[in-house]
């Protein structure tokens, strides 16, 4: 597992412009630099750019309290899964396999007045290898 450093992106410091645990600065860059790195491959780049926007758009629209560990799960999900794309699902940043479908969701807890936050999993997680099945 890779261990990630002040300044690198992904990294969750308070160093570097970070306000209250959330993005640094040079985070924030470097996620803008990607979508325009997307969008400059065409189409489908546009289209995938476009997807990621909007995952970080209803991220940073989150209560404090759920952006950070919203974030924090975009981070662990971009570094440790790429091949899951981040898009919106309902709503809610979500990422999809290459078949499209949706593995994982974040629901803050506004979206319906629910006390928590959930980290959630559809079935195409495949997360079922034993008696216990997590689903959020």
């Amino acid at each position: 597992m890779k261990t990630m450093t002040s300044g690198q992106p992904g990294s969750m410091s308070t160093t570097h412009g970070s306000t209250a645990g959330g993005f640094t600065a040079e985070e924030r860059a470097a996620k803008k630099e990607r979508a325009a790195e997307l969008r400059a491959e065409g189409r489908q780049g546009a289209k995938q750019a476009d997807a990621l926007q909007g995952v970080l758009d209803k991220i940073m629209d989150m209560s404090p309290q759920d952006r950070a560990p919203a974030e924090r799960v975009h981070v662990t999900v971009t570094t440790h899964a790429p091949e899951l794309s981040p898009r919106t699902w309902y709503g809610m940043p979500a990422y999809a396999n290459i078949d499209g479908k949706i593995v994982l969701f974040f629901q803050d807890s506004a979206k319906f007045n629910s006390r928590y936050a959930t980290l959630g999993f559809q079935d195409s997680a495949n997360l079922d290898d034993s008696e216990l099945w997590p689903v959020s």
